[in-house]
C-alpha cells in the first residue's frame, strides 16, 4: 500500500530542487564558459553604445591585435582608469591610435585611445544579462546562488526521507506478522 500524499510530496521535492540548480547553473554559465573559451566579460553601464548596445547589456571581448580591428569594430579599451566600449571610426595604424564614437554620442570620442589600451574586440554582446551578472558576482549575489544550492540539497535529502518512510512503511504493512 502505497501513501499517495508521501509519494507526492516526494516529488515535488525532487522537482523544486532540479529547478533550482538548473537555475543556479543557468546564472552561472554565461560567466564562466566564455571565460574558459578566452573572452572577457563586461556589464556596460552607459547609453553611449545604445541602440545596438543598451546599458545593462553583457558584452563578450576577444583578444585581437590592433592592426586586426577595422573601422566599424566595437573595441573595450582603457581610458582614465575606466572600461569604455565604442565602435571604430578610424583605425590609425601609423601613429597607433583609434578614433572611436559611441553610437548615441554625436561626436567623435575628444582623445583617440591609444593601441596600448586595447583590451579587445566585441565579439558578442546580450542585453540585461550584464545586470543579472553584476548581481550574481556580487558578494549578496554569491551568497543567494549558495543558498539555492543549499536549498536544493536540503529539499533532495527531504526527498530520500520521504522515499526511506514510504519504504519502511511498505515493508510494515506487508510483514510476517500481517494477519495473525
Amino acid at each position: 500500500r502505497i501513501r499517495k500524499p508521501e509519494m507526492k510530496k516526494q516529488v515535488l521535492c525532487n522537482c523544486v530542487s532540479l529547478l533550482i540548480l538548473l537555475a543556479v547553473v543557468a546564472l552561472c554559465i554565461p560567466m564562466t564558459v566564455p571565460r574558459l573559451l578566452g573572452y572577457d566579460t563586461y556589464t556596460v553601464v552607459s547609453g553611449s553604445m545604445e541602440p545596438a548596445i543598451p546599458t545593462g547589456s553583457a558584452i563578450y571581448v576577444e583578444t585581437v591585435s590592433p592592426e586586426a580591428v577595422a573601422a566599424g569594430d566595437v573595441i573595450a579599451f582603457y581610458s582614465r582608469g575606466a572600461v569604455i566600449t565604442h565602435r571604430v571610426v578610424e583605425n590609425l595604424v601609423v601613429s597607433g591610435e583609434f578614433v572611436t564614437k559611441g553610437d548615441a554620442n554625436a561626436e567623435n570620442d575628444v582623445t583617440p585611445a591609444p593601441y596600448e589600451a586595447l583590451m579587445g574586440r566585441v565579439a558578442y554582446s546580450v542585453p540585461f544579462l550584464g545586470n543579472v551578472m553584476a548581481v550574481c558576482s556580487g558578494t549578496t549575489g554569491k551568497i543567494y546562488l549558495a543558498c539555492g544550492v543549499a536549498g536544493a540539497v536540503l529539499l533532495q535529502l527531504a526527498g530520500s526521507l520521504l522515499r526511506t518512510d514510504r519504504k519502511q512503511d511498505s515493508r510494515e504493512d506487508n510483514g510476517p506478522d500481517r494477519g495473525r
